[in-house]
């Protein structure tokens, strides 16, 4: 038997546990930089040409320029992320009313807006999804009254 065979005991606990935290420092880094490069494409205070810079800058150093970007723009990035989340809730809500105006369900208006509220109230967070989901049933039932 020439062949070398390497058993558990070759591979010392400590070096697992290094491995798996430069497998998982990887995976952020990767999660770093989708924000980043999402962030530029999202930003509309930037100019195409500003985008472009910091596209390339991201792309051709992607160490240096994600954390350059982090730095300078950093602070408005989580507040950019906020700003798009209010704006597809509100365009959620505004989907959900139009439509159940156009059933004509017999509730009419008053399920809409009972349904715009549980909405709004769930997106505070005072209710859970499920609380939010069993008076919907509720609402659409006819028999919240």
């Amino acid at each position: 038997m020439s062949a070398e065979t390497y058993l558990a005991y070759d591979y010392p606990l400590l070096s697992a546990f290094w491995t798996m935290l430069v497998f998982f420092l990887w995976i952020m880094w990767f999660v770093l930089l989708f924000r980043v490069v999402m962030d530029i494409f999202r930003d509309d205070d930037l100019s195409g040409g500003a985008k472009a810079g910091w596209l390339l800058c991201t792309i051709l150093l992607p160490f240096v320029g994600v954390f350059v970007y982090v730095v300078a723009r950093g602070k408005n990035m989580g507040r950019r992320e906020a700003a798009q989340a209010r704006a597809q809730q509100q365009a959620l809500d505004s989907y959900i009313r139009e439509t159940a105006k156009g059933t004509g369900a017999e509730g009419g208006a008053s399920s809409v807006d009972e349904l715009a509220r549980l909405s709004e109230i769930r997106a505070r967070g005072d209710i859970t999804d499920e609380e939010f989901r069993k008076a919907k049933e509720l609402v659409l039932s006819g028999s919240h009254n």
